[in-house]
């Protein structure tokens, strides 16, 4: 009997170590197409692509169901999928709506968590204040979702402020390479090529579109659909008409570049005129009071001494 038993462990054993085995060489083995995928040139990763083998999918494995529902629980409270969604393509986020979700309710799970460990203890301590506590670990929660939320939109600001100042740059790049005698399409390449910001990656985009197929003046109109600054709409539907109509494309760059320039002057002056009553803060709190106590304080201190 005791020898049976100790096959039987003995079988169980090198069954395990034999399944622990072809797993770790199956996660180690490197897909077909994640090899091949640097090699294709401007190409976008795609989304069914499967990612390679890491710690973190076992951790996705295991709280990926519950982190699902609850992101789906959060959609269904908030809704907006299709705000989400254009904002994400804004902020150059490779994500989709559930992802965000997801992330929300992670932010939101951190919050609590911050909460709920001070929370814990003053509840031990104090039983009956267990109620309110919990209600504020539960605002705090969505409080972490919201915050998420909000990041999103700082995201899609600062990004699109990056762009408008690239703007100017690139347009004149693109204009010279044009007026040298290179098609719109080699333009784009030594512009990319060239130069780095969120702008160039935005013409990688229509670049790599275009070489797969894509009529360039659809990826222009494409760019100019999924953009949120009305400068850049204009300049990409300015771009496809003037190769579809055959206009002279160094012109319309050059004053599209101008007109961005100016716009930011502009806007800089404007700034500069909303912040002068800022600029008054510290002269009237701060150095104000200074003048007048160093002013006043020698009379104050002579009345002292002269009166008895």
């Amino acid at each position: 009997m005791t020898l049976f038993v100790g096959g039987l462990l003995g079988a169980v054993l090198g069954t395990g170590g034999w399944m622990v085995l072809t797993a770790v060489l199956d996660a180690r083995r490197t897909p077909l197409g994640v090899r091949v995928m640097p090699y294709l040139r401007d190409l976008p990763r795609p989304d069914n692509l499967p990612a390679p083998a890491s710690s973190s999918n076992a951790l996705a494995g295991v709280f990926g169901p519950v982190l699902a529902a609850a992101a789906r629980g959060v959609e269904r409270v908030l809704g907006g999928a299709a705000s989400v969604r254009r904002r994400l393509q804004r902020a150059g986020l490779e994500m989709d709506v559930a992802q965000f979700r997801v992330e929300q309710v992670i932010w939101g799970v951190v919050a609590f968590t911050v909460v709920a460990v001070p929370s814990a203890m003053i509840a031990a301590s104090s039983p009956e204040r267990s109620v309110p506590l919990l209600i504020f670990c539960v605002i705090a929660f969505v409080l972490g979702v919201l915050l998420r939320e909000n990041r999103l939109t700082a995201q899609v600001a600062h990004r699109e402020r990056l762009i408008l100042q690239e703007f100017p740059t690139v347009a004149e790049l693109l204009a010279l390479a044009v007026a040298a005698g290179e098609s719109p399409v080699a333009a784009l390449d030594r512009v990319v090529r060239r130069s780095n910001g969120e702008l160039s990656f935005e013409l990688g985009r229509v670049l790599a579109q275009v070489r797969t197929g894509t009529p360039i003046t659809r990826a222009f109109d494409e760019l100019a659909s999924r953009s949120g600054l009305a400068v850049v709409s204009r300049f990409a539907e300015g771009i496809a008409i003037a190769v579809e109509r055959g206009t002279p494309l160094s012109d319309v760059l050059h004053a599209q570049a101008g007109d961005v320039r100016e716009a930011g002057r502009r806007a800089l002056i404007e700034s500069g005129a909303r912040r002068e009553v800022l600029m008054m803060v510290p002269v009237v709190f701060l150095v104000l009071p200074t003048v007048v106590v160093f002013a006043f304080w020698p009379g104050l201190v002579g009345l002292r001494l002269v009166v008895p």
